[in-house]
């Protein structure tokens, strides 16, 4: 479904960047901005600096002298209003309104639908058109709109930067979509074998031994145990390792101890040379 981001009379250069970049971030790139402060809003440091490396956005964006350019060939239009009008469409949260639109009214009250995916008919473009930052939308360009999106905040606080509001419809709207798969930072690491796992599993079975934790006249079932455990934890080559230095340390430990003798026996022994 064709996406179209429309900033009306901006005045912030930075806004323009901001919103930039967050239309990249969710993978959409149509941006048009109708009548802003700045004639050269696109290629100002401010913006540039703000998009973050969106510059292809800024590059493709247009911008226009009136709403009515803005929206030439969008079948559905969706203001970004805090406060619902009287006479304006209805007021939902994106979310709900998305999903209706999408004909997906298992994720939401069948009296919340938009009238027209109810009908099973969906829009093939949308727009999503934002205020100026001072001001908001104009009542008229409100009322031209199907739907108000308000993003639900904090009743005492609804305050929004206009960056940060686009950067949660856009990612609302691209989760109704479909949504990016999350990729993993690293690759998964792979697992030991069984034999790395029995050789280290003996390591233990010496080093517990040598510290006196495991009785070799009365074993029960600590090691049979142990192997569950790590069965369980998918143990990598290089957990193996780290499992075997411990079990080393352990040993040498017990064997430092065994080479020491008592304080006391030493003591008494220096008492009876004498």
């Amino acid at each position: 479904m064709r996406t179209r981001f429309i900033l009306i009379n901006t005045s912030h250069a930075g806004n323009v960047g901001a919103t930039a970049r967050a239309m990249k971030t969710m993978g959409f790139d149509d941006l048009v901005l109708v009548a802003p402060r700045w004639a050269n809003v696109l290629n100002r440091e401010e913006t540039i600096q703000r998009a973050s490396g969106a510059l292809d956005v800024l590059k493709n964006a247009r911008i226009v002298e009136t709403l009515d350019e803005a929206v030439d060939g969008m079948a559905h239009l969706c203001a970004t209003a805090m406060t619902p009008r009287d006479f304006g469409p209805p007021t939902r949260a994106p979310r709900e309104h998305f999903a209706g639109l999408l004909g997906q009214p298992d994720l939401l009250l069948k009296e919340e639908l938009p009238a027209k995916a109810a009908l099973g008919l969906q829009p093939d473009s949308v727009a999503f058109l934002f205020g100026s930052e001072r001001f908001g939308m104009q009542n008229e360009d409100v009322y031209r709109c199907h739907v108000a999106l308000s993003i639900p905040t904090d009743p005492k606080f609804g305050s929004l930067n206009l960056g940060a509001a686009v950067q949660l419809i856009a990612y609302d709207w691209r989760q109704a979509l479909g949504g990016f798969t999350v990729q993993p930072a690293t690759a998964e690491p792979a697992l030991a074998d069984a034999a790395a796992v029995a050789g280290m599993l003996k390591h233990w079975e010496e080093a517990l031994t040598g510290i006196g934790f495991l009785d070799p006249a009365s074993p029960k079932k600590l090691m049979p145990r142990l192997n569950q455990l790590f069965n369980r934890a998918q143990l990598s080559p290089e957990e193996i390792h780290i499992l075997r230095g411990v079990a080393k340390a352990m040993l040498q430990t017990a064997a430092q101890g065994a080479q020491t003798p008592p304080k006391d026996s030493a003591s008494a022994g220096s008492a009876g040379g004498h």
